[in-house]
């Protein structure tokens, strides 16, 4: 039997795409809130042994884990077989460590609360700096969709003679990778934050590469600090305005619009999280990763 998929508010294209690409059953259902702002969850479909995939990128995760939360719950009280979680962008990363006293390594427990919801899960490119690997703190199965190739397959189709540059030493075999797969050159940058809007960066010499279109390729777009800033130091080189680049595309308040404010030829970023910059498809990927774990 084929899988029942429900894709929570802000996600039903990506939803929709999963059940086009993979011949998965589009669930009938009903999420809403009471007045006073609690969720409801209500099941139309059957979902008594039947494997769920539930589809909710948590972006704004105060908002979105407590109704997808409740909807694996519920739907594990009615009988379903499964529950998978595809999560696009996968929330509580950054605090892998205890960086200052009375903090706590808030990574670990939110991936308890999600192991308490699925079954399994699927997500794109997570920050993972000092927790090297989704096995050591999620005790569920997991599969991280890498974006570098959907990234390069669009910049070798709408970028012409380009140049990849990274945003800081730490993305360097991250952007290796996505240029090798384009095969054109690359460069990484050297940032210095100070705050959560305060970034400096220093770009390498560029002179060997003018005439080449810059492309600044990042893993999260947040404040875009570090994107505007190396926006003005690779113009200041006297390169091309830059193609910038995101895998999720959180843009906190007017972020977005200062970074097209900045002098950009242009903002590319997946549709890992449903936003106005979508270009680059990482639906057939994702499809791909959950399938492997439904045993299709």
């Amino acid at each position: 039997m084929t899988p029942l998929l429900f894709a929570l508010p802000g996600n039903e294209t990506l939803g929709a795409d999963l059940c086009r690409l993979r011949g998965w059953e589009q669930g009938r259902w009903e999420l809403r809130a009471f007045p006073d702002g609690e969720s409801h969850v209500r099941f139309l479909s059957d979902v008594a042994g039947r494997d769920l995939v539930l589809v909710c990128s948590l972006d704004r995760p105060n908002d979105k884990t407590v109704p997808l939360y409740l909807t694996a719950c519920v739907a594990r009280e009615l009988g379903a077989a499964r529950i998978g979680l595809v999560v696009p962008y996968l929330a509580y990363m950054r605090q892998d460590a205890r960086f200052h006293g009375g903090e706590g390594v808030t990574a670990q427990h939110f991936a308890r609360l999600l192991g308490m919801a699925g079954d399994w899960l699927v997500t794109v490119d997570p920050h993972l700096h000092r927790i090297h690997s989704l096995d050591e703190i999620y005790a569920i199965p997991t599969r991280v969709v890498a974006a570098a190739p959907a990234i390069a397959a669009w910049v070798g189709a709408h970028v012409c003679n380009p140049l990849l540059i990274g945003p800081d030493e730490e993305s360097d075999q991250w952007v290796g990778d996505v240029a090798r797969l384009v095969g054109c050159p690359y460069t990484t940058l050297r940032k210095e934050r100070r705050g959560d809007r305060d970034v400096t960066v220093s770009v390498p010499a560029l002179a060997q590469w003018r005439g080449r279109t810059p492309v600044l390729v990042d893993d999260i777009a947040s404040t875009a600090r570090t994107m505007i800033a190396a926006v003005a130091r690779v113009r200041e080189a006297g390169m091309d305005p830059p193609v910038c680049i995101a895998v999720h595309a959180l843009f906190a308040a007017d972020a977005y619009a200062e970074l097209q404010a900045a002098g950009v030829a242009g903002v590319a970023c997946t549709n890992s999280i449903a936003h106005a910059s979508n270009r680059i498809d990482v639906a057939p990927l994702l499809g791909v990763a959950a399938a492997s774990l439904l045993g299709e």
